[in-house]
């Protein structure tokens, strides 16, 4: 296998898969009635123990002061889009798989921050880019409808 396959099987199809399992358990907490401040807290223990295997099974070990304030910021507006999916959940009963399609839109987020300020845009192709993008619009509105 190419490295290119290998980096979109590690770095897309496996996280993807993840993530749709994490919906899925984030609907079940949720239903089994966690607050919001706790499940959050949960998720960080979590990703601390995960953070701890992957340093000390990946050799690479670098950091700066920068490079460790975007991962805190990675963190934190992770765990504020988290919460509000969980409150959608708790307080308004909404179905995950109603959900689920409409906050991962945010790789059209991703893509244009991508395009415009890590200057993206001289590496893809933007016509395939743009329907691929146009076609999670639709999709997340199809599904939202359902």
């Amino acid at each position: 296998m190419t490295p290119s396959y290998w980096a979109m099987l590690l770095g897309g199809i496996i996280p993807a898969v993840f993530f749709g399992i994490s919906g899925a358990f984030t609907k079940s907490s949720n239903q089994a009635g966690i607050g919001t401040g706790l499940y959050l807290v949960c998720i960080g223990i979590s990703v601390t123990l995960v953070g701890v295997c992957y340093y000390l099974l990946v050799p690479d070990r670098n950091i700066s002061l920068r490079s460790g304030a975007f991962a805190a910021l990675v963190g934190m507006t992770w765990a504020v889009a988290a919460g509000m999916v969980a409150l959608a959940l708790t307080r308004y009963g909404v179905p995950v798989a109603k959900l689920a399609p409409l906050y991962n839109m945010n790789t059209l987020i991703t893509v244009l921050i991508g395009l415009v300020f890590l200057a993206e845009w001289k590496d893809v192709q933007a016509l395939k880019l743009m329907l691929g993008a146009g076609f999670v619009v639709i999709g997340g509105i199809i599904v939202a409808s359902s």
